[in-house]
């Protein structure tokens, strides 16, 4: 684990100010290496690390699906399920503009901008999950259901193996 201090980002003043009970997981960040470094890092199970992907619509309007680290957002499915032509991952200067995180370090919590967020409904079973805190190598920890009552995101079946 990194001896680094722990960040003070926007998505942990959104947690604290909700008042919600989460861990802090730094780790050594990795270009490219994605929820397989962080899971190994920390000694957590891939399928509990969750990306926070930002992706466009047909119309260009972003949204956020959060996924399984161990699989891959289906497109086509996702895009069926929430009424649009077609869904793709934003380029990362504009998953950055609408986010306000790098890429890597995008957070659910705290954006800058509002968004729709979908979550792949599985990840709801889950007893624990770990989330990007808004800056490369440093996840938070928490229940789910904590996690719906400040998000209020969207159940989707858009998860395909990786």
């Amino acid at each position: 684990m990194s001896r680094e201090k722990t960040p003070v980002t926007p998505a942990v003043r959104v947690l604290r100010a909700a008042g919600v009970p989460y861990t802090d997981h730094l780790y050594s960040y990795e270009e490219r290496g994605g929820t397989a470094v962080s899971a190994r890092e920390l000694g957590f199970d891939e399928h509990c690390v969750i990306k926070t992907l930002v992706m466009e619509d047909d119309r260009g309007e972003p949204l956020i699906i959060l996924m399984n680290g161990d699989r891959q957002v289906s497109t086509r499915e996702l895009a069926r399920q929430i009424g649009v032509r077609s869904v793709e991952p934003c380029r990362p200067e504009v998953a950055q503009r609408h986010s306000g995180y790098l890429v890597g370090g995008t957070s659910p919590f705290g954006t800058r901008r509002q968004m729709p967020i979908y979550i792949e409904e599985s990840i709801l079973m889950l007893p624990k999950i770990y989330i990007n805190g808004g800056k490369r190598g440093y996840l938070v920890g928490m229940a789910p259901d904590e996690l719906c009552r400040i998000l209020h995101p969207t159940p989707v079946r858009a998860a395909s193996a990786s």
